[in-house]
């Protein structure tokens, strides 16, 4: 036993080490002379032997086998090794069918059909605080990112205070921030349950949901991960957001059928606004001329760039569970996984809340540690994830405000700044604005901004274009 500890340490020293050398020499240690190249060091290979050998020491987690597939966890074409591990590491039930039951029939709805809807209105009233006519929770049709049938929630608040606008109730879409892979994080499980150790206070801070509430307007709220809570994918986050928009026009039309609307979200949050904006067009033509305008801040827009500033740091606990919630929706993820990681990923971290995210980033566990692949970062599987989920060439089809904290350390300024020059390539109206600060304090301190932008586009005032 003593002697596989030593070679199990041996193991994981030597790809530690390598990584070190790497950032050296990629940096520009001594004798180099120059940076060798631009990629950030942390994503560099470690020694080729080195994931055959942690595999050899580590044993794998004891996967449940099953006799039938669970219709969350079918892969087409899969084997059924990679599909029991995928059911392996899908969120616990929390015991509440509303979000557990996967319908038998989902494939034959269409999307935005409704599922099922229940009254929310006394749990809700009082975390929102602002006085409610109702507040209604949805389940209704989308669609995963590869086209599957999947199921969304949301929840639909309408307030107490009468609208004397002119025109239909204006509705504003509030994707909050959802850094998370188990159900009980959510914002609809909070507003159904009550206030709860995994609640994020980000679901009600800043109050741009009891802001709207107050003005008179609708909100919606979705659990933009949907039922595979697939954190960080924005083909989720997206079709879920569109599909809650829907949903909400069959069950109240006159509340939420005729309205306009604005979205707003914010790092986890601003992963599904941005692909919402982007794929309305082409994925909900049905709604997309009712979105006036989008906000979109602290936005993780190319993965790629996000590994580098958050691999091997303080920000690997929120990384890997990203990479996790990705690969929930493509499995070809999983299938990369090494023992140490099916164990991590079937363990109890499988359904971890955004302040359990950041206590795991003490390990500094680069992912090399943790792949079958030594060079995980420049495989087929990552150059295809990294391609697909920047999803550009999209063309959002509303006015954008993106904002950005300048002092991001894990999600640079750098991919706000590119995500606008895209858009403005592409002839979308936008404006871009960045702030002096970091990423946990930049929603606030440019909440006044964005509250005040969304609020022209509500009450008809065109969109500034500050694209050149």
């Amino acid at each position: 036993m003593r002697s596989k500890c030593r070679w199990r340490s041996r193991t994981l020293m030597r790809a530690a080490v390598s990584v070190g050398v790497a950032t050296v020499t990629l940096v520009g240690g001594p004798g180099t002379g120059a940076v060798a190249h631009a990629e950030p060091p942390n994503l560099t290979a470690i020694p080729s032997d080195v994931p055959g050998e942690i595999d050899a020491v580590i044993p794998p987690p004891p996967i449940k086998k099953l006799n039938r597939i669970p219709q969350r966890s079918k892969i087409e074409g899969g084997s059924k090794e990679l599909q029991e591990l995928r059911e392996a590491v899908m969120p616990s039930p929390v015991g509440d069918r509303f979000f557990d039951h996967w319908p038998a029939d989902l494939a034959a709805l269409e999307p935005g059909d409704l599922i099922a809807t229940r009254n929310v209105t006394q749990v809700a009233g009082f975390l929102v605080t602002v006085p409610l006519r109702s507040a209604r929770q949805i389940k209704f049709r989308t669609t995963d990112a590869t086209g599957g049938p999947l199921f969304g929630t949301a929840t639909l608040f309408v307030p107490e205070k009468a609208w004397k606008g002119p025109g239909p109730r204006p509705i504003v879409v509030n994707n909050t921030p959802i850094v998370a892979l188990g159900t009980t994080c959510t914002p609809g499980y909070t507003f159904s349950h009550g206030y709860n150790k995994d609640t994020n206070n980000t679901d009600l801070f800043p109050p741009l949901t009891q802001l709207a509430l107050d003005r008179g307007y609708a909100v919606i709220v979705p659990d933009h991960t949907g039922a595979r809570m697939a954190y960080a994918e924005p083909y989720v986050g997206a079709h879920v957001v569109l599909d809650a928009v829907r949903a909400a026009a069959k069950l109240d039309p006159a509340e939420f059928g005729r309205g306009p609307i604005v979205m707003h979200g914010y790092s986890g949050g601003a992963i599904a606004t941005n692909g919402a904006a982007k794929l309305a067009s082409t994925y909900a033509p049905d709604q997309a001329g009712r979105f006036v305008g989008a906000a979109i801040g602290g936005v993780p827009a190319d993965y790629r760039v996000l590994a580098g500033a958050m691999n091997a740091n303080l920000a690997s606990g929120v990384f890997h569970s990203a990479m996790l919630g990705v690969g929930r929706e493509r499995p070809e993820i999983l299938a990369m996984a090494n023992n140490p990681a099916r164990w991590l990923a079937t363990s109890g971290l499988r359904d971890l809340c955004t302040g359990g995210m950041g206590i795991l980033g003490l390990s500094h566990m680069p992912t090399q540690l943790l792949s079958l692949d030594p060079d995980p970062f420049h495989s087929p599987v990552a150059d295809h994830i990294f391609d697909v989920t920047s999803m550009s060439g999209y063309k959002a089809s509303m006015p954008l405000f993106i904002y950005n904290g300048t002092y991001e350390w894990w999600i640079p300024a750098a991919q706000a700044r590119a995500l606008y020059a895209e858009q403005c390539e592409l002839g979308a109206t936008a404006i871009y604005r960045e702030y002096p600060i970091e990423h946990l304090t930049a929603v606030f301190t440019a909440f006044p901004d964005v509250a005040t932008w969304l609020d022209r586009r509500l009450r008809g005032i065109p969109a500034v274009n500050e694209c050149r």
